[in-house]
């Protein structure tokens, strides 16, 4: 008999040695470096020594644990996967250990795993419950294990995760945070109902919190909402990180009067317009300090909100927004700013408003280091600003106008530096979509046609006969590098909705709609008839955020590929879906690069992530991170030369 009972796992806090922000300073202090001022957005990450060797402060980012994950991809077998950590050593092998029926555990591998971070285990007596860990392996000694995730007995054939949810409304998006500080990542969901609500909910699907949004979140027009309202149109008004370095994540949420947090207290103001940040406690939901949004258009009505996290010295995080209202005339206010929340304080680091300047927006946010000096910059898809708050450049000049989508990664691995991507909303000279370098907002080819709204626009690589990634909209599939259409019959591009990393090679999946497909360059076919890698529905999930799109898209369990998270029809249960294909290939975590970490905290337009580094077919070694790990932990392997990918594989 099959159960449809969840996977559960047991989280344990077996993480890398954390390296605080402080041990940074005392590394840099011994090495004769310079002070720096962490909290200002203008301080430099890169100091001298006396030498004259040039040194970078480390970024400091999650503590996290290997993320152990088991699916039953057949009858008789289990791929087992888990993380490896952006500062883990070139070489580091793993043993894998299962406990069948809560027995002891047994090393199931007969030599060190050196390759992909992943197992199949065609083992395993599946009619009983099966719990599975990892334990890192150094010069041949074994680490401390892992945290174990436990596969119930007789558990469905499917490549899903289930997390239990309390009953409520419809859920639009899904974060990620490690709100309790045990290495792995816990979730914070919205509740589309009226007043509208926030959830928190451990990995395991225990519930923490809720917070509940008030009257003012009633107003959900999804141009012109509620001064306490989420998750509408393009706004979210919340994002989760951990804004301390404590090691424990932190909800920021553009808050109201009428907002009861999750201890039961209620922010209360007479003006009902009047906006706040708010930092709330990731294990309570209680409030932590606030700042008060200004109240510069504030004639204008409350203004929607995107937030999202962007390191502007380059080693501490800082919440940044992005927030509008609508005059009376129908155009616009733009505001964005930079918050800094050092544990106890919530201090506005700046604030830049659009004015009568030229800087076209759209509908998602990018924060990302796009000169390369390590230091964030926030991205719009017209403009961008420095980690100052003041404007590095607008493409306003070069003929850019509003529009829905964009990317900016390494396209071009031959190139130095990023690239961008993006596309237009019925510009009047005709501009459909146009790639750039991301540093200096130079545009290197545009592509123009009949005046139109083009709606969707993708980045990635899904053709290894061309280097670099492919872009494309509606206007064909191109090989942005070179400005060819990678596939001469324009109309057999595929959907340009959302990419995900799913089975096993360097080349970018599909998914769209519910569907997990890829594009076969071999056998190009139309967007409608993909071969199909998963039908989401087939496993009782539903779309969320307009319509065709999951709650959350990002790496949040197991080795580098991504997980997309739905939800059930009845609202009850998160379906997590993780990959159930093997795959030689070993990268570090996604989660452990700062351009893609980042981009998991912004939703809008929910897009997909892209690392700093070229990942796709013929990819070089990415480089180590610079990073040091937030909070405290147990003792693990945190230091060697960087990790190597083993190369394409399946």
């Amino acid at each position: 008999m099959i159960s449809n009972k969840p996977l559960k796992r047991r989280r344990a806090a077996h993480r890398a040695a954390p390296l605080t922000l402080a041990a940074v300073l005392a590394v840099c202090a011994t090495l004769g470096i310079g002070p720096t001022n962490p909290a200002s957005p203008s301080a430099t990450t890169a100091t001298t020594t006396a030498g004259g060797t040039a040194v970078r402060a480390a970024r400091v980012m999650e503590n996290l644990g290997r993320g152990v994950v088991a699916v039953r991809s057949g009858a008789a077998q289990v791929l087992v996967s888990w993380r490896l950590l952006g500062l883990d050593p070139e070489g580091l092998g793993f043993n894998v250990y299962r406990s069948t029926g809560g027995g002891a555990y047994v090393k199931l591998n007969a030599g060190v795993l050196t390759g992909g971070t992943n197992y199949v285990d065609s083992t395993a007596d599946l009619t009983r419950s099966n719990s599975y860990r990892v334990t890192p392996v150094v010069s041949g000694q074994e680490q401390a294990p892992s945290g174990a995730f436990t596969l119930t007995a007789d558990h469905a054939t499917e490549p899903v995760v289930r997390v239990p949810l309390r009953s409520g409304g419809p859920v639009k998006f899904v974060w990620v945070g490690d709100l309790d500080g045990d290495g792995e990542y816990d979730y914070v969901v919205d509740r589309q109902t009226s007043p509208q609500t926030l959830e928190a909910y451990s990995g395991d699907g225990d519930f923490l919190w809720e917070v509940d949004l008030g009257p003012n979140s009633q107003n959900q027009d999804n141009i012109e909402p509620g001064s306490s309202a989420i998750d509408l149109g393009h706004w979210d008004g919340v994002t989760v990180y951990d804004f301390d370095s404590d090691g424990r994540a932190e909800v920021a949420l553009r808050i109201a009067d009428g907002v009861t947090f999750g201890d039961g207290t209620t922010w209360t103001h007479a003006d009902d317009a009047r906006q706040f940040m708010a930092v709330l406690d990731g294990r309570t939901g209680a409030l932590r300090n606030w700042s008060a949004v200004p109240t510069t258009y504030l004639g204008d009505g409350p203004m929607g909100a995107r937030l999202g996290v962007a390191y502007l010295n380059g080693t501490t995080p800082s919440l940044v927004a992005y927030m509008k209202n609508r005059r009376d005339d129908g155009s616009f206010n733009l505001m964005m700013g930079a918050w800094k929340f050092d544990g106890d304080s919530l201090d506005r680091q700046w604030t830049w408003l659009r004015g009568s300047q030229d800087a076209p927006d759209g509908h998602n946010t990018r924060a990302i280091d796009v000169n390369g000096d390590g230091t964030d910059e926030v991205a719009e898809i017209g403009f961008v600003l420095d980690g100052n708050g003041s404007l590095r450049y607008s493409m306003a000049p070069q003929g850019i106008i509003h529009g829905d989508r964009f990317h900016i990664a390494d396209m071009d691995p031959a190139r130095p530096g990023l690239e961008g991507y993006g596309v237009q909303q019925d510009n009047p000279s005709g501009l459909l979509e146009y790639y750039y370098d991301a540093a200096t907002g130079s545009v290197i080819w545009k592509h123009t046609g009949s005046p139109a709204d083009v709606g969707r626009g993708m980045a990635g690589d899904v053709d290894p006969r061309h280097p670099g990634m492919e872009v494309w909209s509606f206007s064909g599939l191109y090989n942005a590098p070179a400005n060819t259409l990678a596939e001469p019959n324009a109309s057999l591009r595929p959907w340009p909705q959302l990419g995900l990393w799913w089975d096993g090679d360097l080349t970018m999946e599909l998914l769209n709609d519910g569907k997990i497909e890829q594009w076969d360059p071999a056998n190009p076919t139309p967007s409608g008839s993909l071969p199909r890698l998963v039908s989401t529905w087939n496993y009782g999930a539903v779309d969320a955020a307009q319509g065709v799109q999951p709650t959350f898209v990002g790496d949040i369990l197991g080795d580098w590929r991504e997980e997309a998270v739905y939800t059930n029809a009845s609202y009850d249960e998160l379906i997590v879906f993780s990959t159930n294909q093997p795959t030689t290939t070993r990268l570090y975590t996604p989660a452990h690069n700062p351009a893609y970490r980042n981009a998991m905290t912004f939703k809008g337009y929910l897009q997909s992530h892209h690392p700093d580094y070229f990942l796709g077919a013929g990819m070089a070694q990415p480089p180590r991170p610079n990073i040091a790990y937030a909070g405290s932990g147990s003792a693990a392997v945190t230091t060697g030369a960087p990790v190597r990918p083993a190369g394409p594989g399946k």
